[in-house]
């Protein structure tokens, strides 16, 4: 399964609870409540987890896991973590962690 292929697979589960596909910086994104929580760049899925929470500091953890600098001019930005295709079976995981933080 290709990382867009995953990345619609995941926005289909999470529509019932109110998540659309859009974009965000030209990349794919999804939504809620007009807020990204999820930004797919290349083969990375990036996913707004709140810098300094469990979910953040265990996700920045996985090999190959970054913050996400969508302009790749090191600008990273510190709630969000890029996380791999290497790891895709845990972006659905990710994607309902960060959706449910966006809702607190």
């Amino acid at each position: 399964m290709t990382p867009d292929d995953l990345f619609d697979e995941i926005a289909h589960d999470l529509a019932p609870r109110g998540a659309t596909a859009g974009a965000m910086f030209g990349k794919r994104a999804l939504k809620a409540d007009g807020k990204a929580f999820a930004c797919l760049k290349g083969d990375l899925l990036a996913f707004r987890l709140g810098d300094g929470t469990p979910a953040h500091t265990k996700a920045l953890a996985l090999p190959g896991a970054e913050l996400f600098d969508p302009s790749g001019k090191h600008r990273p930005f510190k709630d969000w973590v890029a996380i791999p295709s290497a790891h895709a079976k845990s972006w659905p995981h990710y994607a309902e962690t960060a959706l449910n933080n966006l809702r607190g």
